[in-house]
């Protein structure tokens, strides 16, 4: 079943995961993607104001989007996104954590301009398995309206 913009009323709207996160997985991204010491060099990022080898906040952004992908986006009638309102990084990603996705409906709205979708706003929040919170991100997303998604 396809969900659309009737399917997300503002309120909780799930948890998605787990995804583990391996060491082998953070430094191959921060080769291609953010090289900085402290992602990549486990002697400099002990040194660092982190503490030790993390993943790039954009790693930990990326691993987000994939469980939202997995967990209900690929379901939506979604038309994108016009952009992402927040991102913020509150706790390193580390090697071997197990990332739960807390999914929260903020806003939802018909469109002014175009009344066959709706904007529905989430923030979503990335925990470990300790429950600490790594991340939250709030994007709107576009979604179809149920008598136009057909």
């Amino acid at each position: 079943m396809t969900l659309t913009f009737e399917d997300f009323p503002p309120g909780r709207f799930g948890t998605f995961g787990p995804r583990h996160v391996t060491r082998d997985e953070i430094l191959a991204f921060a080769a291609e993607f953010d090289p900085q010491p402290m992602h990549l060099d486990e002697e400099a990022a002990a040194k660092s104001m982190l503490r030790g080898l993390s993943g790039s906040g954009w790693h930990l952004c990326s691993l987000m989007m994939r469980m939202m992908a997995d967990g209900f986006i690929t379901r939506a009638a979604s038309l994108g996104s016009p952009g992402v309102e927040e991102v913020r990084w509150l706790s390193p990603l580390r090697p071997g954590d197990d990332l739960m996705l807390d999914v929260e409906i903020v806003a939802a709205r018909t469109s002014k301009s175009r009344p066959e979708l709706g904007i529905v706003k989430f923030k979503c929040t990335a925990r470990n398995a300790t429950g600490q919170a790594l991340c939250e991100m709030t994007s709107p997303i576009l979604i179809k309206r149920r008598e136009r998604a057909v």
